[in-house]
């Protein structure tokens, strides 16, 4: 496995699919860095085909001119805690793990609300006449 970023890149993918394992890169800016390596070949190669030199060249490009992991999450988070810290509306959404875009939260968003919290007292009651 080649390593780029601190990340374990797979050998067996394609060289675009296979960068964006790296968080901060997804299949556009995948595409644009192997183009800049001088990687054009279509379809692109995959890891265990391309030579050292590449990989370096791949290397040296998503380290020079991305942010990405480590650096990346620190100020998606940075930029989250200011959110909250200034109490905009976006930010008390953040802090109390409800949907922050917009989304419905009746029926839907059990992904960010986890999952359902039973609550005595709903339903049909037995013995109710109509």
């Amino acid at each position: 496995m080649v390593r780029i970023s601190g990340v374990d890149v797979p050998d067996g993918k394609r060289a675009n699919v296979a960068l964006t394992r790296i968080y901060g890169i997804g299949l556009y800016n995948a595409f644009k860095i192997l183009e800049k390596a001088g990687i054009e070949e279509t379809p692109a190669p995959k890891i265990r085909d391309l030579s050292d030199e590449q990989v370096n060249r791949i290397r040296e490009l998503v380290d020079k001119e991305h942010l990405v992991e480590g650096d990346l999450r620190r100020d998606v988070g940075g930029d989250i805690r200011r959110l909250i810290d200034i109490g905009s509306y976006r930010g008390l959404r953040h802090r109390r793990g409800l949907p922050v875009r917009g989304q419905r939260t009746k029926t839907n968003a059990r992904t960010r609300k986890g999952p359902r919290k039973t609550v005595a007292g709903r339903g049909r009651r037995t013995g109710m006449k109509k």
